[in-house]
């Protein structure tokens, strides 16, 4: 499930991202009682905590609602429509990426950081990368990401397109990478099968169905052989495989990116 930002009212859903015209907390016009007064803060955060717990699937201006306390109707004089409301929460989770890194240790261990913490950020938050990379939201906390990482950047002296294109390379490696933990971990719920029993269930068939496998395919036959997910040989036991493998796979990838942004880095110089 693909889902694009920016399908609301341009000039609201911006006004409401930067906080231009944001409409004021309505706790004065509440009548006497427990039932707190909503705001748009509040309402982004009930979004935050649906879409965690239940995916995108299970986001809707009910849902929230609910979560709130209110009806859907109530929201709506804050937030027009969930179009806005998936902008705002998508621009607001945002803003737990850390933006601030330490360069006097240089580029490569800022850019290490970074993509540790972006990875994390990404399977804490997995509705996050349903939200296509096509149109970004253009919120603050956006910009403010964005602009951390071209900090880290600067520091190598590469030039503008060197740099556009090795933003884009580390941010869409880390972000399929998180994709697959992702569902690695979601897998289960999903199926009703422990990611860890389907691939041990199934991977030993091979040689049922396939005999000559190993002369089919000897290329992925050495690959895994010289370089298992899992030392041991034994199925772990908490992390689903997939997820071991993605991690193993992440470190080995995020190394050879930065020695890529290294030989650019000598060869300009």
């Amino acid at each position: 499930m693909v889902v694009f930002a920016g399908q609301g009212d341009a000039r609201r859903s911006m006004a409401l991202l930067w906080r231009a015209s944001a409409p004021a907390d309505d706790t004065a016009k509440q009548a006497p009682g427990p039932k707190p007064g909503l705001s748009v803060d509040a309402i982004v955060s009930a979004g935050i905590e649906v879409a965690d717990a239940e995916g995108m699937a299970g986001l809707s201006m009910r849902a929230v609602g609910e979560r709130l306390g209110r009806t859907a109707m109530a929201l709506y004089t804050y937030v027009p429509s969930k179009n806005e409301l998936l902008d705002l929460m998508y621009d607001q989770v945002l803003a737990e990426v850390p933006t601030e890194y330490d360069l006097g240790r240089g580029w490569r261990a800022a850019l290490t950081a970074w993509a540790e913490e972006a990875i994390e950020f990404n399977v804490r938050h997995p509705w996050v990368l349903q939200v296509s990379e096509a149109r970004p939201v253009l919120g603050p906390h956006e910009f403010v990401v964005l602009e951390s990482l071209l900090r880290i950047f600067h520091e190598t002296g590469l030039g503008a397109v060197e740099i556009r294109g090795a933003v884009s390379a580390l941010s869409h490696f880390v972000r399929g990478a998180a994709q697959v933990i992702a569902d690695a971990r979601t897998a289960a719920k999903a199926t009703g099968v422990s990611d860890n029993d389907w691939w041990f269930s199934r991977s030993p068939l091979l040689d049922e169905v396939c005999p000559d496998f190993v002369e089919r395919f000897p290329m992925t036959v050495k690959l895994e052989t010289e370089n298992p997910v899992e030392e041991n040989g034994e199925p772990p036991e908490t992390t689903p495989y997939m997820e071991l493998a993605a991690r193993k796979t992440f470190d080995a990838g995020l190394a050879l990116h930065l020695d890529g942004i290294a030989a650019a880095i000598a060869k300009r110089t």
